[in-house]
């Protein structure tokens, strides 16, 4: 009785996890000093008052920052939820309570026949890598919500499907964890829910979509993949800028919108791979949605005109994810993620100035950070097709687990 016990309640990842995130609380709440800038500012300055804008009843209209789908509006006015703390204490603890509710989805996941804890584990030891700025940006709240959709998917698929679409509502990113699963009532309530929730929005607060047009305006930020030429080009006299622009740290000047228009392009491309991966798949197993989402959200990080170092949180919570299946094939992508996240911290914002600057240091800690995340993709998505894909005589597809008759409610066979 007692080795089943211990073998049921997870006090090694509950332990890890209430040490390392006590460590982060002192450091947003300052009682302890991160190196770097004060990445709280974003809480304490720009989301509360985008939250005085939206209790007013209106979305951030004159606020070229603001661009975030409209449901993000919940997770800045979440702190009223506990009146008795100030803004930022509030938005901290909330953060945490985010935290929290991953890591008991991925226990739960990681119980039973070819499931792991080694999920856990990856969120219990991703999260602390990225320091801080994990509890001072709302994209915790959001891969609660993505992971919460993926999870649900094998034995609630109406709600898995609702989950996708608010959590897409919230940052976009969270559709993607629709790419790997199957089966009509899924779409049905993605589409529905998402219709729904964006109905609302754009009529009962004016400015809902706003935030497309703010998006469109961003440029190469400096710790993108592309913002790499501009870091080299400095060295050869390039005549351009490093400026805050749109809320980010943005290059700005020669040849920047060739780079941009190159990002979109791969982005494009990146789309076009995966819509083909999704026709010519023919293995679905229960890893597979979690390896499909997390392969897609690596295709459009590496691709995209900024690579902010929360983007960092989506990543580990979808690799958390996949790691709940023995049989599943990201560990090396898993296993990168979380190196990529140990040099994210040291760039942002242990050493930024160095990253702003494009020095020596600066420059080398992004090109081993975005190469990790490039070989991540990569890797993912070669482990992707050759694990979906039917290779040989094109034919009648073979008949695959998740293609038989519905398991036990035990054993989902469409997600995780």
């Amino acid at each position: 009785m007692e080795t089943t016990d211990a073998r049921r309640f997870p006090a090694g990842p509950l332990t890890a996890w209430g040490a390392t995130r006590l460590v982060l609380l002192l450091f947003v709440l300052k009682v302890l000093v991160f190196p770097g800038p004060d990445v709280t500012v974003d809480v304490s300055v720009i989301y509360r008052g985008w939250s005085d804008v939206l209790r007013s009843g209106t979305f951030p209209l004159d606020d070229v920052t603001w661009q975030y789908p409209p449901a993000a509006a919940l997770a800045v006015l979440s702190p009223a939820l506990l009146p008795f703390l100030d803004y930022p204490t509030a938005f901290f603890a909330l953060a945490c309570a985010a935290d929290l509710a991953v890591l008991v989805l991925l226990l739960r996941a990681g119980r039973g026949r070819d499931r792991s804890r080694l999920g856990a584990w990856v969120w219990v030891a991703g999260v602390p890598l990225l320091g801080p700025t994990v509890y001072s940006r709302y994209d915790v709240m959001v891969t609660a919500v993505a992971v919460a959709a993926l999870l649900a998917a094998g034995r609630h698929p109406r709600a898995a499907g609702a989950l996708a679409a608010f959590g897409a509502l919230l940052k976009v990113w969270p559709v993607f964890v629709l790419l790997g699963m199957r089966g009509r009532r899924v779409w049905t309530a993605a589409a529905v829910a998402g219709a729904a929730l964006a109905g609302v929005s754009a009529v009962a607060v004016p400015g809902a979509f706003a935030f497309l047009t703010f998006q469109r305006e961003r440029g190469t930020e400096v710790e993108s993949l592309g913002g790499l030429v501009f870091h080299v080009a400095r060295h050869f006299g390039w005549e351009g800028a490093v400026l805050l622009n749109y809320g980010s740290v943005e290059f700005l000047g020669p040849y920047v919108g060739v780079v941009s228009t190159v990002a979109l392009v791969l982005a494009t491309a990146a789309l076009g791979l995966l819509l083909v991966w999704r026709l010519a798949a023919t293995r679905f197993a229960a890893h597979t949605a979690a390896d499909a989402a997390f392969t897609a959200v690596l295709l459009f990080t590496v691709t995209s005109r900024v690579i902010s170092p929360q983007y960092l949180v989506w990543l580990i919570g979808l690799a958390a994810v996949c790691q709940c299946h023995r049989t599943g094939r990201m560990r090396v992508p898993a296993a990168l993620v979380l190196a990529a996240s140990a040099v994210t911290v040291l760039e942002f914002p242990v050493w930024f100035g160095h990253v702003v600057a494009s020095d020596a240091l600066g420059v080398t800690l992004l090109f081993v950070r975005n190469g990790l995340l490039v070989a991540a993709a990569l890797v993912a998505a070669r482990a992707l097709w050759r694990d979906s894909v039917r290779r040989g005589r094109p034919g009648r597809p073979r008949r695959s687990p998740a293609l038989s008759p519905a398991p036990p409610a035990d054993t989902p066979a469409t997600a995780p």
